[in-house]
């Protein structure tokens, strides 16, 4: 780390590569699902959440662990070496055992034979992602590189999408379109590995000293997959792959607007060990505050928008078929925030302090309440009630993590401007929600009352002298500057 690549630029990277993924689905989500319809998303949707236990059982939590373990090591490459082979020998050894089950489950178990096919296709994620090794680029703070070689891939895969997927009977194809997307870039990681690290076997590994954490680690990826995963799961068993479509379509919007919200805190992990590694701790404290600030602002308005308009998101994504969507998609958008603050108080703050284990109680709490909630719910209300569990088991874990930390957070959580956010919430519904009254269409009336709702928002807060707002904006005025000077 003695050569960190500026936390700025590491934003920026991520910030396009979240751009990138949310591109990505805005533009064929609304083509795959209309030919699709919920039955053919709900398919991939469920065998994806199925797929997703396996690899979190091949994974073992390293792509957590990897990041604090590589980034600690990172200016010594005989020692990052050793480190990274040692993971990546764990990570194949899971695999094998992994796939071994998968194979019985498919056997055996009723309710997958039909989709066999589908199954095997999206459970290429397994070992893409072990080869990946993405965690060290990330440790590494490599955020140009895994950019750049994300958004290449995503545009192969749609293309792949318009050209190959045109009738409901394609969602296999859709499934490995989906894996080309997300995971097969990393065949890449694996060749490009040689820069950062030996490829050759080192000898002396020492396995045993990953264990302890790795098992912690696990158990916490254990705990977020289930809560993360199990309501499409239990949706799939209890009830039809039409209600899966319907609450996925809710999710898939979810989870891009999330992806959002945690862009700063993806790449804070690796700095963040390494302040506590060196002791330095008011630079931890520094950033903790900019990063809590940065969610309340950025995911108040994205939750609120959202949950107005819902109905416009849905039609516009996916189609009237999809109505369905509405309600899950409005009881789920509260997560947002949720999310982003237990992003920044778990991996962010509790993992580098060495304090995994609240992470794991907390995700532990969470997901034993939605599992009772959607066992309660799921039955009467499908899709709604699989969205409440998901809610419940984000406070939940929010509320467990911010008692382990008050001591440390309560200063910066007393930082955030609650009330200009407020008023700027206020004063963005009153400015768009007179626009949907008009009648224009959907992606005509999501564009202006975006265009109307975030302005206002940020001109309030702008006008308020929010403190990184105002930051925001005289970095905005200087490059300006700085461009116009040198054209000159």
């Amino acid at each position: 780390m003695a050569n960190k690549v500026s936390l700025k630029l590491n934003f920026i990277m991520n910030a396009i590569l979240t751009m990138s993924s949310f591109i990505f689905p805005l533009i064929t989500f609304p083509y795959v699902s209309r030919v699709l319809l919920p039955v053919g998303t709900g398919k991939v949707s469920f065998a994806t959440s199925l797929i997703s236990y396996f690899s979190m059982f091949a994974q073992l939590g390293i792509p957590t662990y990897g990041i604090r373990a590589c980034a600690k090591v990172g200016d010594n490459r005989e020692k990052l070496t050793r480190t990274t082979q040692e993971l990546l020998i764990i990570n194949l050894v899971m695999d094998v055992i992994s796939y071994a089950v998968l194979i019985l489950a498919l056997l055996f178990v009723p309710r997958l034979q039909e989709d066999r096919t589908l199954y095997v296709v999206v459970s290429a994620t397994i070992l893409l992602t072990s080869v990946g090794m993405e965690w060290l680029y990330k440790a590494l703070e490599q955020y140009t590189y895994i950019t750049v070689r994300s958004v290449i891939f995503k545009l192969v895969a749609l293309l792949a999408m318009f050209l190959l997927i045109h009738e409901q009977d394609d969602y296999v194809i859709y499934g490995g379109i989906s894996i080309l997307a997300s995971s097969a870039s990393n065949i890449f990681n694996f060749a490009n590995a040689h820069k950062y690290i030996d490829m050759k076997p080192i000898g002396g590994y020492n396995f045993k000293r990953h264990f302890k954490a790795i098992g912690v680690f696990f158990a916490m990826s254990c705990a977020t997959t289930i809560y993360t995963h199990l309501d499409t799961v239990m949706l799939g068993f209890m009830t039809t792959d039409e209600d899966v479509g319907y609450y996925n379509a809710a999710v898939k919007i979810k989870t891009v607007l999330v992806s959002i919200v945690t862009s700063l805190g993806t790449v804070l992990l690796p700095r963040m060990s390494y302040y506590v590694e060196h002791g330095l701790m008011d630079e931890f404290k520094r950033i903790t505050k900019k990063a809590l600030n940065f969610v309340f602002i950025l995911a108040s308005p994205l939750m609120l928008y959202f949950v107005l308009y819902a109905k416009l998101g849905i039609f516009f994504l996916s189609g009237s078929a999809y109505a369905g969507s509405i309600v899950p998609m409005q009881i789920i958008m509260p997560t947002l925030l949720l999310i982003g603050l237990t992003n920044i108080l778990g991996i962010q703050i509790l993992v580098p302090l060495g304090r995994e284990k609240v992470v794991l109680y907390s995700e532990i709490a969470g997901a034993v309440v939605d599992l009772i909630l959607n066992a309660v719910l799921i039955p009467q209300f499908k899709s709604s009630g699989a969205a409440i569990g998901t809610l419940a088991a984000e406070v939940t874990v929010l509320i467990v993590q911010f008692v382990a930390l008050r001591m440390e957070v309560s200063d910066a959580f007393r930082t955030v401007a609650y009330w200009k956010i407020l008023l700027g919430l206020l004063l963005g519904t009153a400015c768009s929600y007179w626009f949907v009254r008009v009648g224009f269409g959907d992606f005509l009336t999501l564009a202006v009352t975006a265009c109307l709702f975030f302005g206002a928002y940020g001109i309030a807060l702008l006008a308020k002298k929010e403190k990184l707002i105002v930051e925001i904006f005289h970095q905005l005025l200087q490059k300006m500057k700085h461009i116009k000077t040198k054209g000159k």
